[in-house]
């Protein structure tokens, strides 16, 4: 099952990820999250992965649906603290370099201002 937190930082939505990013769950509960916040207006949003346990195929998906959504809106999805073993997964899957990628939330909120 996957948590969500959501926060605000001036214009840019953070959302603190918790638990697993799975098929059915976890998923289906980031794909309904990302579309309230953009039928909402929300166009900069920050991924925290630093409480993501499991990341599988059908939540990497869902994640890289999320971005091509985003930016078809002409909004930001970035992510910030993956864990480990959430950077070996999009890496071996070549899909790291799709993602605008932050060490930390000072870094990841500090790259809209530029």
């Amino acid at each position: 099952m996957l948590n969500t937190t959501e926060r605000q930082a001036g214009d840019v939505t953070i959302l603190d990820l918790e638990g697993s990013l799975i098929m059915g769950g976890g998923a289906t509960i980031l794909r309904d999250t990302v579309g309230r916040l953009l039928a909402a207006g929300q166009k900069k949003v920050l991924l925290n992965f630093a409480g993501v346990k499991y990341v599988d195929s059908s939540g990497i998906g869902e994640l890289v649906s999320s971005l091509v959504t985003f930016n078809r809106e002409d909004g930001q999805l970035k992510l910030f603290s993956l864990t480990e073993r959430i950077e070996e997964v999009l890496t071996l899957s070549s899909l790291l370099s799709l993602f605008e990628v932050y060490p930390d939330e000072e870094q990841a909120l500090g790259s809209f201002e530029s």
